[in-house]
Formats: C-alpha cells, sequence, structure tokens
C-alpha cells in the first residue's frame, strides 16, 4: 500500500446466528407489552398464592379459623380493611386476605392442571382421530361433539349430588376431571383438523414408504408439528378452567369447605355485599386479573408463534 494512499480493507462477511423458531418466538413475544404486563400481572398473583402460609403467619390467621370478637363488630357485622385484617374479614370472622391466597392456590392448581389435562386428553383423541380415519374417526370424532353438546353444569351437579364427596383433596380432584372432561373435545376438534392435513403431506408419505409404523410415524413426525397449536391451545384453556372451577364452587358443587375457594368466596359475600363490599370485590378482583392476564398471555403466544396472523396482522 503506498504511503498516503488510501486503500479499502475487504473484510470477510460476518457468519448470520441462526435462531431456533422457540428463540423467534420469544424474541416476539417480548416485543408484546400487553403480554408482557400480563406476564407480570400473573407473576404477583403466583407469588400471592404461594405466600399464603407466610400471610397467615404474619397475621395469625389460619385460612379457616374464626375470630368473632375481633373479626365481627358489636352488630354482628364483618369488619372491613385495616386493623388486624388487612382485606376485611367475613361473616364468620375469618381473614379474607388469607382465604384469597389460600383461593388462589386452588384456583390456580386447578386451572393449570385442567388444562394440561384436557389438552393431553385432547391431543391424543384428535391424533387418533385425524390419522387413522375410517370408523375410528367417526366414533371419536362424535364423542366429541356430544361432549360439546352436553350442559356441563347440570352434569357437573349431577355428579356432585350422585357421588357425595366430603374430603376437599377428593373433591378438588373431581372437579379437575370434570373440567377437563368438558373441554378436551375443543383442543380434540382443532388437532384432528391439523392431522388431517398433516397426514398427507410429503415427509408423512415418505416415512410410511419407509416402513415406519402408524405409531411411531404419529409421535415421531405428526406431533412435533402440533406443539405451537396445542401450547395456544392451552394456554387459553387455562383461564376458562378457573372460571369454570369458580363456576362450579360458586354454586356449592366445586371444592369442599373448609378449603377456599375464588368461587366459593364470591358466593358467600353474595349475601352480605351491601353491608360488607370487600367480601366479593376481593375474590372478584383477583379473578377478573388472573382470567385476564392468561388470556392475554395466550393471545401473545398465539401471535409469537403464529406472526402472520391475530394482533400481529393487525397491527401490520
Amino acid at each position: 500500500m503506498a504511503p498516503g494512499g488510501c486503500a479499502a480493507v475487504a473484510r470477510a462477511p460476518e457468519a448470520v446466528r441462526g435462531r431456533s423458531p422457540s428463540q423467534l418466538a420469544w424474541r416476539r413475544f417480548r416485543r408484546d407489552r400487553v403480554a408482557v404486563a400480563s406476564l407480570v400481572v400473573l407473576s404477583l398473583v403466583v407469588v400471592f398464592a404461594l405466600l399464603a402460609p407466610l400471610w397467615a403467619h404474619w397475621t395469625g390467621h389460619p385460612y379457616d379459623a374464626t375470630f368473632p370478637e375481633t373479626g365481627l363488630d358489636a352488630n354482628g357485622l364483618p369488619r372491613g380493611p385495616g386493623g388486624g385484617f388487612w382485606l376485611g374479614a367475613d361473616q364468620l370472622g375469618r381473614d379474607v386476605l388469607v382465604r384469597a391466597a389460600y383461593g388462589a392456590r386452588i384456583s390456580l392448581a386447578v386451572g393449570v392442571l385442567a388444562a394440561l389435562l384436557a389438552a393431553a386428553a385432547g391431543t391424543l383423541v384428535g391424533t387418533l382421530a385425524g390419522y387413522l380415519g375410517g370408523v375410528v374417526d367417526a366414533l371419536l370424532a362424535r364423542l366429541m361433539d356430544v361432549t360439546l353438546a352436553l350442559p356441563y353444569l347440570l352434569v357437573a351437579i349431577m355428579l356432585a349430588t350422585t357421588f357425595p364427596i366430603s374430603s376437599a383433596g377428593a373433591s378438588l380432584a373431581m372437579t379437575v376431571v370434570v373440567i377437563a372432561f368438558f373441554s378436551f373435545a375443543s383442543v380434540g376438534r382443532v388437532v384432528r383438523g391439523q392431522v388431517l392435513s398433516l397426514r398427507r403431506r410429503e415427509f408423512v408419505e415418505a416415512a410410511r414408504a419407509l416402513g415406519a409404523s402408524d405409531a411411531r410415524i404419529m409421535v415421531v413426525d405428526v406431533l412435533p408439528n402440533l406443539v405451537a397449536q396445542v401450547t395456544v391451545l392451552t394456554s387459553m384453556l387455562v383461564p376458562a378452567s378457573i372460571v369454570f372451577e369458580a363456576t362450579l364452587s360458586f354454586l356449592g358443587v366445586g371444592v369442599r369447605p373448609p378449603v377456599p375457594s375464588w368461587g366459593s368466596m364470591l358466593g358467600e359475600g353474595g349475601e352480605v355485599f351491601r353491608t360488607a363490599w370487600w367480601l366479593p370485590a376481593v375474590p372478584g378482583a383477583l379473578l377478573l386479573l388472573t382470567t385476564l392476564s392468561f388470556t392475554l398471555i395466550g393471545d401473545g403466544i398465539r401471535d409469537a408463534v403464529d406472526p402472520r396472523g391475530g394482533r400481529a396482522a393487525g397491527r401490520g
């Protein structure tokens, strides 16, 4: 190079860093401010539920203990927020804060477990129906149609009255199973439609030509292509399951007392809401925040997985 001369130094092009589909989806999800804010709110609700034993320890009020002397006034009415009861007391003098925290545990556990169980059952039934076709498809498709047509509240009430359960743990398990049974069909129908399309794809035909069994094709080739759709459906099922559990508990056929639930707290608070507004307000606000957060997170996951549709397309 001549002194004082100018020469361009050639640089080798930098290698483009590859990203997996999950990394790209997470990157798109983080850009969704509504979904991220909803995730923060949901995290606060989860922390509130996890700290339930600490709330009981700090206040000295177990969730099933009554304090008529301090929780009720001279007229026998519940005391409002303040003093020894941060969010007030109920008709029996029980701490609303502690009961709401334990109720959050029940609602979150039932919502997540029922959604996972429904997603697993729906994926299995939808995959078998869509891939095998014929008589199997006809039977399973009619089973899903019948399940969707059943009046779930009437059936749940019938089961609760026919098979009375006194144990709180057994009632919790029964609630999860009932919710999952009435929710799996919505997943199964979507999965069935996806599998009907996938089984005609070239990679399935190639696997079949190589001698792969039907079971191997469904597990190795078909199911991985359903992960995104099932994830979105599961995220949408959680808030629906939480509302389902709250409805059953509100009607008295969900989780049995003395275990608190947001639904049962709403039912109890509705009796005296004119004089004790905090009784329905606290579980109602928590229920609204939780279900709304799950719904918005589900929307964010849907947009992250499929950026060409949903709100992402609307913003474009």
